[in-house]
């Protein structure tokens, strides 16, 4: 036998095929961050000085120097705009807080410059943090391959050098660097980073395999098929970017009349400040006149009346173990009405169990007497099956008997000496005998098992059939009720999208309440990314839920994108716009409800707010607002709407939320 072929312990980490290598970007990497920082800081400073009686001249400069600070590049970004004819809200407040302090309100017109700049900030670190984690995901791919000549020598070379009908050596325990197919040997993979399976499968001649996945025990030839630039992984990572950048860019609600909004506000303004001076009145009147309309008119009580609700919702949700990345986020999981669900890990725990324990008739065995002597012979190997049926032994507090000759075969099985016994224990396929009536029998069980969606395990002794274990990965206790309450809430079943095998998804299909038709198994991530697109062709708003690699383009492509936090990806997690941190997979839908609470109190608080602004404004125009009292009247219409938001706070929200139907 070749030695470039010799079968190796299992000693490999096939979980790892589940991850992204980490590639963060620093917060203060980031200009935007530096700057809102600096703005912040100065803002600290100034704010007791003033409230402690300093003179003007101590906390005026760092008033100003947070002004500049956090205002220029908004200010900047704002004029870039009006030159293409664009009025945005970031001008406006800058005006709005270089007005304030021209009338004496420099503390009020900081704030609003720290508040923007902050915003800012962390809208860029969340777009970094996104694209560091597209770019880790090449990482999975390795970067050399050994490449087979015609003579049978070896090269090392890149992965991108490859080119189709090259044929790469990929050893025990190394990733697959191109897409191609199996031309020798025979091995067992790890595509969790592909199609989100929880177990390896058996691979050799003539089946596909693709780059980034993880090898096992068995050294493979695969003749390439695909460029590097083609393979699966960088169409992942393609299809992440363009769903990204081409996803339509969503707005909170006020954000919808910026335009208008700003456009008339200056219009106005000006019209207050120059109506009257064309009339003969005075100039420093006129000008304080319109400081004050501009101050009663500014819409920091209409943008407070949205972000309160919507950030008490995300700090509810947040205690509850549900992180929600942004304002918009909370907003659009309320609009939902539609939902995708990920099987492995989503709703399941995404780790294999042994399910059934199967002695066949004339064994001798007990349940617990068959696992055992399963286990025993498993016990060295670190295959998902291995350890599924070893820990199960050791749940049931039995004995693991010692064993020797320890051997595997990559898509067969494991073989050992238990108690004197030879025993072998894997695939039904492989082990058993033909035309045998004890074979024959083991065949019938094992089928069963199959057929309900677990994965047989046939466990020989001396060469005899004695037994059948049914592996299966677990159900979340909360799956039944997640999917329930989902349906509730959007009004149509959830469909489930698996990269897993059609049986497998039909039976927990049927486990959780979702119907047949709504099941669509064995697909790549483009597959999923098109049963997405479909929906929301239909007018569909889509939730998508899922944990893996394999689901990131499907996060990124719908109208809302929730990842599963404990065994998430790391390109799931950056990707998708919620995590559910604890796993609890019953906290979606409350927090859908959540998110319908709050945009029923942004539609109260703007009731609010227009009431303020249209009578202060009124005031103002028809009459002579003191310029205290058009303060006073703006800032307690901005405490009203912003203490009606905070409602959301309370933990009684969450209950209500948990509760609706």
């Amino acid at each position: 036998m070749p030695s470039d072929l010799i079968q190796r312990p299992e000693r490999t980490a096939p979980a790892l095929a589940h991850t992204v290598p980490k590639r963060r970007t620093r917060v203060f990497a980031l200009a935007e961050a530096r700057w809102a920082t600096a703005a912040l800081v100065l803002f600290l400073f100034a704010l007791p000085l003033q409230l402690t009686g300093a003179p003007a001249w101590v906390w005026g400069p760092l008033y100003a120097a947070a002004y500049v600070t956090g205002g220029w590049e908004p200010a900047w970004a704002g004029l870039t705009a009006l030159r293409e004819k664009t009025l945005d809200v970031d001008l406006l407040m800058i005006v709005a807080a270089i007005g304030a302090a021209s009338i004496g309100q420099v503390m009020d017109g900081a704030l609003l410059i720290v508040i923007f700049a902050t915003s800012g900030a962390l809208e860029a670190l969340a777009t970094a943090r996104t694209q560091d984690a597209v770019r880790g995901l090449l990482d999975l791919a390795p970067t050399t391959a050994t490449r087979l000549a015609d003579d049978g020598s070896e090269e090392s070379v890149a992965t991108a050098d490859l080119v189709v009908g090259d044929t790469i050596l990929v050893r025990p325990g190394e990733r697959v660097g191109a897409d191609g197919r199996v031309v020798d040997g025979a091995s067992e993979v790890d595509q969790a980073t592909v199609t989100g399976e929880p177990l390896p499968v058996a691979r050799e001649a003539g089946d596909e395999v693709f780059a980034g996945t993880l090898n096992g025990t068995g050294a493979l030839r695969v003749k390439v098929e695909r460029d590097a630039s083609d393979s699966v992984i960088a169409r992942i990572v393609a299809m992440v970017e363009e769903a990204s950048e081409t996803k339509a860019p969503t707005q909170l609600f006020i954000e919808k009349v910026e335009q208008r909004y700003s456009l008339g506000m200056v219009v106005a303004t000006l019209a207050v400040f120059l109506i009257p001076l064309a009339f003969g009145a005075d100039l420093t009147g006129s000008l304080l006149r319109a400081m004050t309309f501009m101050i009663v008119a500014s819409p920091c009580a209409v943008v407070l009346a949205t972000m309160p609700p919507l950030l008490s919702a995300i700090a509810n949700a947040g205690r509850h173990g549900v992180l929600v990345k942004s304002a918009v986020v909370m907003e659009r999981l309320g609009q939902v009405d539609a939902v995708a669900l990920d099987k492995t890990g989503t709703l399941t725990e995404g780790t294999p169990r042994v399910t059934d324990i199967r002695p066949l008739d004339g064994s001798g065995l007990t349940e617990d007497a068959l696992l055992a002597l399963a286990a025993a012979a498993e016990h060295p190997s670190e295959h998902p099956l291995a350890r599924a049926v070893v820990d199960a032994a050791r749940a049931r507090g039995l004995a693991i008997a010692d064993m020797r000759d320890f051997t595997s075969a990559p898509g067969v099985g494991v073989t050992a000496t238990v108690d004197g016994h030879p025993v072998a224990v894997g695939a039904p396929a492989r082990l058993l005998a033909d035309n045998d009536p004890v074979s024959a029998g083991a065949a019938v069980v094992a089928t069963g098992l199959e057929d309900g969606g677990r994965t047989a395990v046939l466990v020989l002794r001396d060469a005899v059939p004695v037994g059948v274990l049914g592996v299966a990965d677990r159900l979340r206790p909360d799956a039944a009720a997640a999917v329930a309450a989902l349906t509730a809430r959007t009004g149509s079943t959830p469909m489930l999208v698996t990269g897993d095998n059609p049986r497998a998804a039909a039976r927990l299909a049927a486990e959780v309440g979702i119907p047949g038709d709504d099941v669509h198994a064995g697909l790549l991530p483009q597959d999923k990314v098109e049963a997405v697109r479909r929906m929301e062709a239909r007018g569909h708003r889509v939730l998508v839920i899922g944990d893996g690699v394999n689901d990131a383009p499907a996060l990124a492509a719908a109208h809302t994108g929730i990842a599963m936090g404990r065994a998430g990806s790391d390109l799931a997690l950056e990707t998708a716009d919620a995590v559910v941190v604890r796993d609890e997979l019953a906290t979606i839908p409350t927090v859908v409800s959540l998110s319908r609470a709050a945009r029923r109190l942004v539609v109260q608080n703007l009731v609010i707010a227009g009431a303020f602004i249209s009578g202060l404004v009124i005031w103002d125009l028809a009459g002579q607002l003191p310029l205290p009292l058009g303060v006073l009247g703006h800032e307690g219409s901005t405490v009203i709407v912003g203490l009606n938001g905070l409602r959301l706070l309370r933990g009684a929200a969450w209950r209500r939320a948990a509760k609706e139907g």
